[in-house]
């Protein structure tokens, strides 16, 4: 005997296989969206760890100049010592000896 076309086991088998090729069509856009997130953050890992590296470069190079500028600013503390009126100069600017740094040796 043929089930008739509007008996509920035929209607649960045609939904049945809808739910199968509902659950399959996500489980492939899950595949292909969890794929796509993972090239994103292995990417953007990547240019992270590019710019941590020449950010250590730049910070060295800040060091540097850092220690240049209170170099140069003992120099100028120096001069004003020696030459009274350049001293209004450092004073108009708010120049003043920088603790730590040793004073650069007269020539």
């Amino acid at each position: 005997m043929l089930p008739e076309t509007n008996s509920p086991e035929v209607n649960d088998r045609g939904e049945l296989a809808a739910l199968k090729n509902q659950v399959f069509a996500l489980l492939i856009a899950l595949i292909v969206v969890s794929g796509t997130l993972t090239v994103f953050l292995y990417r953007q890992v990547s240019l992270t760890g590019k710019d941590i590296a020449s950010g250590h470069q730049v910070a060295a190079m800040i060091n540097q100049n850092e220690a240049n500028l209170a170099t140069f600013i003992n120099r100028l503390v120096d001069y004003g010592q020696r030459h009274p009126d350049y001293q209004q100069v450092l004073k108009k600017y708010g120049i003043a000896p920088v603790p730590g740094v040793p004073a650069v040796p007269k020539k």
